[in-house]
């Protein structure tokens, strides 16, 4: 006879599904609870970046010189070095293939078309969202611990003035500079494995790579970069600012902010993909 008591086994059954669905909710709300503290965060920037354009006499260059040096210029190196061997990959992936059916010559296409509009602004922003990304982090987070930004704002300097809009501008300046650069050596790679693997000569990838790769492909590649650069900046200051207690909370938002920042960098440029291939571009 049924008692109305249910039984231990099933007691058993539901309470781990109930400790699921208690740690997602948990997770959901603390994801949206973030997700309205970044967008709150994106709306005070943006209006201290509209009382920059609107008295140009706040800009602060020197620190905009400063992260320009730091996140662009000393970035040169590694984002060189990567993406010459990024486009040495591509050539030399797609050799055998090309030889296979007698299209050497194709090879300029395969480079130049992947590294232009995707490799190049892709892999540069994620070594970017590693290095400076992390870096502003770790900076903003540190200030926080110790207390540096309450003194600033006692002393009535602006946070977003000195600390997040000189980074914002100067990676939103970077990224596309450097954005090319890659560019450029991606190509030079992809030349150098095509003239060893495929015999093409130098002249013959570059006639090709200017018949293949159209202005507007290469646009359509350098037009991500700002918006690559705006999230990776503003991902980062805005997990620096959230930086509470000690040295263990500078590390945990430094990490988030990485992660975070790659995260959206792919998804934009799933939705620019998604966006160009509606446009026919």
């Amino acid at each position: 006879m049924n008692s109305g008591v249910s039984s231990p086994a099933t007691t058993t059954v539901t309470k781990p599904h109930l400790a699921m669905l208690q740690d997602l909710g948990r997770k959901t709300c603390s994801a949206l609870s973030q997700l309205k503290a970044l967008l709150g965060f994106l709306g005070e920037s943006f209006l201290a970046l509209a009382g920059w354009v609107s008295h140009p006499g706040r800009i602060r260059w020197r620190p905009i010189v400063f992260n320009l040096r730091s996140a662009g210029f000393d970035a040169l190196s590694i984002v060189g070095l990567l993406s010459l061997l990024l486009g040495v990959v591509v050539a030399y992936q797609g050799a055998d293939q090309l030889r296979r059916y007698g299209a050497n010559i194709f090879v300029a296409d395969l480079v130049g078309l992947s590294m232009l509009r995707e490799f190049a602004p892709l892999m540069t922003a994620i070594i970017i969202a590693g290095r400076s990304g992390s870096a502003y982090a770790a900076q903003i987070g540190t200030m926080s611990v110790t207390q540096e930004i309450d003194a600033m704002r006692t002393i009535g300097i602006a946070p977003l003035d000195m600390l997040v809009l000189p980074k914002l501008i100067a990676l939103v300046i970077a990224l596309p500079l450097l954005t090319v650069f890659a560019d450029v050596l991606g190509v030079i790679g992809g030349m150098l494995m095509a003239r060893v693997q495929l015999g093409v000569g130098f002249g013959e990838f570059l006639d090709r790579l200017s018949k293949a790769v159209s202005i507007t492909s290469y646009l359509v590649g350098l037009g991500k970069a700002p918006v690559f650069a705006a999230i990776i900046a503003m991902v980062g200051c805005f997990q620096g600012f959230r930086t509470r207690g000690g040295a263990d909370s500078v590390g945990l938002q430094t990490t988030r902010a990485v992660v975070q920042s790659i995260f959206l960098v792919i998804v934009a440029d799933a939705l620019f993909s998604i966006a160009f291939s509606v446009l026919d571009l």
